[in-house]
């Protein structure tokens, strides 16, 4: 089995845990393996394309009409002879 430090925890944070810890009748240690258990291994509500994502949050909002900047010609690639 791989260990972990966690650094820079606050204290607030920390305190939380210890209770939740308590609550469960568990170590702080075993609450915060089951925390990280139960998070990885649910199905990320993240997954998916981010376009979609944007697009779910932006729908109720209304639509935005862009007008589309005319395209100019290509330019002539530089020349590098003397």
């Amino acid at each position: 089995m791989a260990s972990m430090t966690i650094r820079n925890l606050d204290e607030k944070l920390k305190s939380r845990l210890r209770v939740q810890a308590a609550k469960h009748g568990r170590s702080m240690e075993d609450e915060a393996r089951d925390i990280l258990r139960a998070a990885l291994s649910s199905t990320s509500r993240r997954a998916g394309h981010l376009v979609k994502a944007i697009r779910r949050r932006m729908e109720p909002l209304g639509g935005v009409d862009l007008d589309i900047a005319p395209r100019e010609a290509v330019r002539e690639p530089p020349g590098f002879e003397e």
